[in-house]
């Protein structure tokens, strides 16, 4: 019988997919979850991740007019009310500040007292809040377009929660901006759909589909939400970032209002975007394997290890001096909007575990080096795009010459190995009982991966949404924004529909 080979997290994605995802986190010490139900804490490896991400996005958010802002974490309980379909989107996952002193209670122990004239949200977004800002800042026509960006973490009482995707306390970015015509507030909202994906597909290595949502999908309050949809290797979708077009909904509940060109007061256009610290997740379930974390270069916090093989005393200067050298020459390397970033591992410990620990982590490029690697000025390399055992020796100078075309050929790699498991599990259907049978499980006791993305006609009617959300846990992840217009029957209600959708299970 042929043996089973051994892999570095237990169970594999194909045994347990979501107990893998929990594996590959602690594995790769990204995060823990905390004493205070739902929320996580974000450890050192997973917050460098983060703060990759927040760079790149902060560059692409002013290099298109974006202005950095910060506006309040507590939002009056009125401020909700005044947009109904807001209220009434969030209302069930909202946190509430009602008292604003603690005193010692008769058994010794701490009560609130204080309770204040109005209770306080914790934000869960912040339209509301910004809106009062905007109509203070936006008076007259020459006051506009108004491009405001945060970066902030929100509260939203989730009840089912998932380290990193899905937790009560998440970071993000917001951005809300206004504008004097509905034109130019929806080019707004496509251009920063079209930001998240450029850099899902060109950063994170994650194809993703640009779409309009459905009615039931809908941010409150919105006219139109439009979404980046990624297939993870679940074959399950992924909300990687949402763009909404607003109207002048809030406009008209805040009162933010400017003097148009023809002398008349007008409302204003407004919009709002954002994505938040699930990146992190898309990024483990669409590229990790079996023995950890892959991170695509361009966002990893580390480009190359060097893992010094130190045998005996004598040779620890020599092996030492190398290393160190040959670390100061990667890190003189470009790549992409900085540098090689090299970590020059002297902790004490075995070698092998070592190399596991940084294989775990995801880290693109190890170099393993000791005095018969120094004697032929070589390093000894393993990329984590290939199997842990496949590695080989390379003259210093050409890993000097080649290390950026290396990592972008790695970086590559992952997005066409996304794009073809994406190709593999997407399926044109035109009936009911294909539906059914392409998101039912063989095992349902235990449910294997199956599925994936089904191109199907909708009319629309939310009550077919509906329908097959509670038969099959399926959604219309959107109607793309590239799709051919075709008429065709909806493959539930029959009715005509002009275009396809793309029904999926998702996070």
């Amino acid at each position: 019988m042929a043996k089973t080979a051994k892999t570095a997290i237990t169970p594999t994605r194909a045994e347990d997919y979501p107990e893998w995802y929990q594996q590959v986190i602690r594995a790769a010490d990204l995060a823990e979850t905390s004493p205070v139900r739902g929320c996580m804490v974000i450890k050192p490896w997973g917050y460098a991740i983060w703060e990759n991400i927040q760079r790149v996005l902060d560059g692409m958010f002013k290099a298109t007019g974006h202005k950095n802002a910060y506006f309040p974490l507590f939002i009056p309980l009125s401020f909700l009310e005044k947009e109904a379909q807001h209220v009434e989107g969030f209302a069930k996952e909202c946190a509430v500040v009602t008292h604003h002193r603690l005193e010692a209670g008769p058994d010794g122990g701490l009560v609130p007292t204080g309770e204040l004239e109005e209770p306080l949200i914790v934000r869960p977004t912040s339209e509301t809040i910004i809106g009062v800002s905007f109509a203070r800042w936006v008076q007259s026509y020459r006051d506009l377009p108004l491009l405001i960006n945060q970066w902030a973490n929100i509260v939203r009482w989730e009840m089912r929660t998932r380290l990193v995707l899905r937790t009560t306390e998440f970071l993000w970015q917001e951005g809300h901006t206004a504008h004097a015509t509905r034109d130019e507030a929806v080019e707004e909202t496509y251009r920063m759909l079209g930001v998240y994906a450029d850099f899902a597909e060109n950063w994170m290595g994650i194809p993703v589909i640009k779409g309009e949502k459905t009615e039931a999908e809908r941010f409150p309050g919105a006219v139109s939400t439009y979404s980046i949809e990624g297939m993870m290797q679940d074959r399950k979708a992924l909300q990687s970032g949402t763009s909404h077009f607003l109207g002048q909904n809030f406009a008209k509940a805040f009162e933010i209002k400017f003097l148009g060109t023809s002398g008349q007061e007008e409302y204003a256009w407004t919009t709002s975007w954002g994505v938040s610290t699930r990146l992190v997740g898309a990024l483990i379930m669409a590229h990790s394997d079996d023995d950890g974390l892959v991170l695509p270069p361009k966002l990893a916090p580390v480009h190359v290890v060097i893992l010094p093989v130190i045998h005996k005393d004598e040779v620890r200067g020599q092996v030492m001096g190398y290393c160190e050298k040959l670390a100061a020459e990667l890190r003189a390397v470009p790549y992409h909007d900085g540098h090689v970033a090299v970590e020059l591992d002297t902790r004490e410990g075995r070698g092998g575990e070592k190399v596991w620990n940084w294989i775990k982590k995801g880290v693109p490029l190890r170099l393993e080096i000791g005095p018969r690697d120094i004697a032929s000025d070589s390093v000894f390399l393993g990329r984590r795009d290939r199997l842990p055992k496949d590695r080989q020796s390379v003259p210093r100078a050409e890993l000097l010459a080649n290390v950026g075309a290396i990592l972008n050929e790695i970086q590559l790699g992952l997005v066409e190995r996304a794009r073809a498991l994406r190709a593999e599990h997407t399926r044109r259907i035109d009936s009911k009982d294909e539906l059914y049978d392409f998101f039912t499980p063989k095992n349902r006791e235990k449910p294997e991966i199956h599925g994936g993305f089904a191109e199907c006609h909708f009319s629309g009617d939310p009550a077919v949404e509906e329908q097959v959300n509670k038969d099959l846990g399926v959604t219309v992840r959107g109607i793309p924004l590239d799709g051919e217009r075709e008429d065709g029957r909806c493959v539930i209600s029959g009715k005509p529909s002009k275009q396809r959708v793309v029904f999926a299970k998702a996070y």
